[in-house]
């Protein structure tokens, strides 16, 4: 499988909710960066799935009801592949809505995701929690 149907599959494993997906195209020392100021970059950076579970996934789950990654554009880049698109979701605690843009950096090794750096609009996620 190249780089690039790895990363879809990720996209696609998180739309329907199929962790076991996620995880498993992961390395197990996955390095996993929020954006600077992101509401779940306190932690960064998330070593293994474990963290990124906990940190990353979890706190979404909690804040976020529908809350997609939708990709527009999927770029190879040989080792990595940069993802390009937007975040929807209604937070939880206020009830406001996001459509925030990202672009995703995955570096992959040997077909397992080794790091991800996420971009994104911090300041309209963070006005939609409340934050």
């Amino acid at each position: 499988m190249g780089n690039v149907a790895v990363v879809q599959g990720i996209y696609d494993a998180f739309r329907t909710g199929d962790l076991p997906g996620i995880f498993g195209a992961m390395h197990p020392d996955i390095e996993w960066n929020e954006a600077e100021n992101y509401p779940y970059a306190v932690t960064n950076p998330h070593i293994g799935p474990e963290a990124i579970l906990a940190g990353v996934f979890g706190q979404i789950a909690g804040d976020w009801d529908g809350f997609a990654a939708k990709p527009d554009q999927i770029l190879d880049a040989g080792d990595h592949v940069v993802a390009l698109g937007r975040y929807s979701g209604v937070a939880k605690a206020t009830g406001t809505a996001m459509d925030a843009q990202f672009a995703h950096v995955w570096r992959l090794v040997d077909g397992k995701v080794a790091s991800f750096q996420q971009y994104a609009d911090t300041l309209q996620t963070a006005r939609a929690l409340g934050r």
